[in-house]
C-alpha cells in the first residue's frame, strides 16, 4: 500500500504518491476545495499513510475527514510541528520538509536550499544535517505585484522569459531591475558559499536555473520528496 503525500502551498496544492521514497504522478490544484480533492484522491486506494505539510491551518473537522480516509495522518502546519528535529519551530512545513529531503539526498554535504516561490526562502544545512540558518525575501511575482501596489505610475508586469541586463523602456526597466536583482541575490550567496551543494526548487526554479552558471541540482517536488522521507523515517 503506497503513501500518499500532500504539499499545500500558498496558492495551490501539490500531491504524489509515493512508494517509500521514490514519487510517483504529481497532481496540482488550485481552487477552494482542496480537503474534497485529497479526499479524492484516497477513493478507491486507500492510503498507508497520508502526509499533509500545509502553509495554512487545518481545521478539526477536516482532519477528522483526512483521518477516515487512511491507516494514519500526519499533518504539518501551524499546529501540528511534533516531528520536528533538529529545527527551529518558525520554519514553515515546506521548508522543513525540504531540508528532510536534502539530508537525505546529500548526506554528509553542506548545502545551501533556495526554494522560489510567492517567496524566495534560503536554508543552509552544515555537513552534519545540522540547521544554520534562513533566509527570506520577496518571490518573482511578488516583487512585480509590490511595485505595482505601491507606486502611482508603474504597470502591473509577470515574469518575462528574458529580461535585459538594462531597461530601455518603462517595462523593460521593471523587468530588469527585478530579475537582476534577484541573479544579484543568487550569486551573492553563491559567492559565499562556494563550497555548498546548490539546490533549486519551487515554481520558478527551472527559470533563474538557465541563468545560474554555476554547478546547481534542481529538484523541482523537493518538498514531495521530504514528505516521501517523513512517511517512512520519521512515522515508523
Amino acid at each position: 500500500m503506497a503513501n500518499l503525500l500532500v504539499d499545500i502551498g500558498n496558492t495551490a496544492l501539490k500531491a504524489s504518491w509515493a512508494d517509500g521514497v521514490t514519487l510517483g504522478k504529481t497532481f496540482r490544484y488550485q481552487g477552494e476545495h482542496m480537503i474534497d480533492f485529497i479526499l479524492s484522491l484516497a477513493e478507491g486506494n486507500k492510503p498507508r499513510i497520508l502526509v499533509i505539510s500545509s502553509s495554512r491551518s487545518i481545521s478539526l473537522a477536516d482532519e477528522n475527514r483526512l483521518d477516515k480516509c487512511c491507516e494514519r495522518l500526519v499533518i504539518i502546519d501551524s499546529v501540528h510541528k511534533e516531528i520536528y528535529r533538529n529545527v527551529p519551530e518558525y520554519l514553515s512545513p515546506d521548508r522543513y520538509a525540504s531540508i528532510a529531503a536534502a539530508r537525505y539526498l546529500f548526506k554528509g554535504k553542506d548545502c545551501v536550499i533556495f526554494d522560489f516561490g510567492t517567496t524566495i526562502t534560503i536554508d543552509f544545512l552544515d555537513s552534519e544535517g545540522n540547521y544554520a540558518g534562513g533566509n527570506i525575501s520577496p518571490g518573482c511575482r511578488t516583487r512585480f505585484k509590490s511595485l505595482n501596489r505601491y507606486t502611482r505610475t508603474l504597470p502591473l508586469l509577470d515574469t518575462p522569459e528574458s529580461a535585459p541586463d538594462k531597461g530601455m523602456t518603462l517595462e523593460s526597466s521593471i523587468e530588469a531591475g527585478v530579475i537582476s536583482g534577484i541573479m544579484f541575490e543568487i550569486y551573492g550567496y553563491l559567492g559565499q558559499n562556494h563550497e555548498n551543494i546548490v539546490i533549486f526548487t519551487g515554481g520558478d526554479a527551472i527559470y533563474f536555473a538557465k541563468r545560474v552558471k554555476n554547478s546547481i541540482f534542481v529538484v523541482c517536488n523537493l518538498v514531495l520528496m521530504g514528505l516521501a522521507i517523513v512517511a517512512e523515517e520519521y512515522v515508523e
